[in-house]
Parts: structure tokens; sequence; C-alpha cells
């Protein structure tokens, strides 16, 4: 399939997601644990069944099993730092801070050898900008920085180290075999904590919609990773483009912002976008 094409699906797929982790953890009340529980064991489910549609690939080496307990590592971490982000941070907000991964992408880069280019630091210096509004923005008390700043950070280095996992490691073991035992590990060690029977109970409806969202976010993922395979550029052009659907889907929705927030959205929507396209 034409990256472009991926990258557009995948676009679509977690544009879903991300409004559906906004409602399981703000609406839904779900925690930490109970939260990556459903996500780790439902993609599980629905990653398996997409296996006779995928790349099936593991050597017997050390390399395979430490990329499965590294995706393992990052997946934790993304879910439940997120699970605990994004009880104060709207879906978009996230997505603005992700896009500081972009730019953590971009410096390794530099560190093995390619070019600096002016007109992308000048992208990122834009970006940044757009952060602070965004931040200075939440001085209302809706934010409340100090106490998210360690998970906020923890999600953005398990988001850059997935990708660096999937790409380094792709010699040695398939994205599909990565993923999966690593879902499926993180499931197990999760069951004793939660009760399936009581997260039922507590809130049926809210268990419904969050295992039916991780179809698209199976896809979602299994697409990325097929885009990462391909390049760590365009994977990394995936989340401008899921901030930029947000930012737009937030204007069609009328969601309330000041105008401080408003100029440091636009700012970052813009920085973001361009660092990929100059």
């Amino acid at each position: 399939m034409n990256a472009v094409l991926l990258m557009l699906a995948v676009t679509v797929c977690y544009t879903i997601t991300s409004l559906s982790d906004k409602y399981a953890v703000a609406e839904a009340k779900f925690s930490c644990d109970e939260f990556t529980f459903l996500m780790c064991s439902s993609m599980s489910v629905f990653s398996a069944l997409s296996l006779p549609f995928q790349e099936l690939r593991f050597s017997l080496a050390w390399q395979s099993f430490a990329a499965i307990i590294l995706v393992a590592v990052c997946k934790m971490l993304e879910f439940c730092m997120s699970a605990l982000v994004l009880k104060q941070l709207s879906a978009f907000e996230l997505k603005a801070w992700l896009g500081i991964t972009l730019f953590m992408s971009y410096f390794t880069d530099i560190l093995f050898g390619a070019e600096l280019n002016i007109l992308k630091i000048i992208c990122i210096i834009t970006a940044v900008i757009g952060l602070v509004f965004i931040a200075v923005s939440s001085k209302d008390g809706k934010v409340n920085y100090k106490q998210i700043i360690i998970p906020l950070v923890m999600y953005l280095l398990s988001k850059f180290g997935y990708g660096l996992v999937i790409k380094g490691f792709s010699p040695y073991i398939s994205s599909t075999m990565q993923l999966l035992p690593a879902l499926v590990s993180l499931s197990l060690i999760l069951l004793p904590k939660v009760s399936a029977e009581e997260l039922i109970k507590k809130n049926r409806s809210g268990v419904r919609k969050t295992v039916l969202a991780r179809i698209p976010n199976t896809v979602g993922m299994l697409l990325e990773n097929a885009v990462i395979s391909t390049s760590l550029a365009n994977y990394s052009f995936i989340q401008p483009m899921i901030l930029a659907t947000l930012f737009v889907i937030g204007i069609i929705r009328g969601e309330k912002r000041s105008q401080l927030n408003q100029v440091g959205s636009i700012i970052c929507v813009v920085g973001v976008v361009a660092f990929q396209l100059v």
C-alpha cells in the first residue's frame, strides 16, 4: 500500500482512538490499571485475529526477546501515563505535546550524521512557543502541569522509544511479533490487579465503548508498524496529521478555548506541520 495512504489510514484510526481514550479516563473514570488492562487485553485479541494477514518473523536471538520486553515497557508507560495525563489535558493538547517526539527524532538523526536544517530549527522554536502559550493559558486551574509533568514526560519518552525499538529490532523480529507478545504479557501481569467482572459491573457502557475503540486502535498500530518499516520520518509525520485533524474537530465541535490557548494551538499546529514540510 502507498505510504501516504497508510499514513492517512493511521491518522483516521488514531483520531478515533484519541477521542475514545479521553472519554475512558475523563468520563468513564477508569483507573490507570483498568485502562491499561482494557487496552492490552482487547488489542491482544484483535491483533491475534489479524495474524493471518501479518508478517510473522521471529529469530531465536536475544535481540528478539529484548525487543518484546522493550515494547512491553513502552506500551505500559504509554497507556498508563496517558490515563493520568488525559484526566487534565484534552486529546488535542496531548497530541500537541507529542510533537516534541518529532524534534527528539530529528536531533537523534543529527547525532547520527544527518544535516542540520535551520528552517527545521525555526519550526521547532515556533512549535515550542505554541506549547508555552497552551501551558500558560491553563493557569485558570483546569490543568495542573506540576501534577502531570512527570507522567507527560514519561509518555513522550515511551512514544519516542516505541518507534526506535520497532525499527531497530526489525532485522530480528517482525513488528507484529514484537507487539502481540508484549500486549499479552501486559494483560497477564495486570490480570490479578483488575477484575473483569467488577469492571463490567462498575461501568458496562464504558467498557464496551473502550473495547470497541480498540478495533481502530489495533488497525492503526498494525498500519503504523508498516509505516515505521518504511520510514521513521513518515512515522513521525503521523502525529502532526492527527494533531491538525483534532484541531479541526475541536473547532467543529465548538470546544471552548481561551484566546491564548487558541493562538497557541494554531502556532503549534503550524510549527509541527511545517517541520515535516520544509
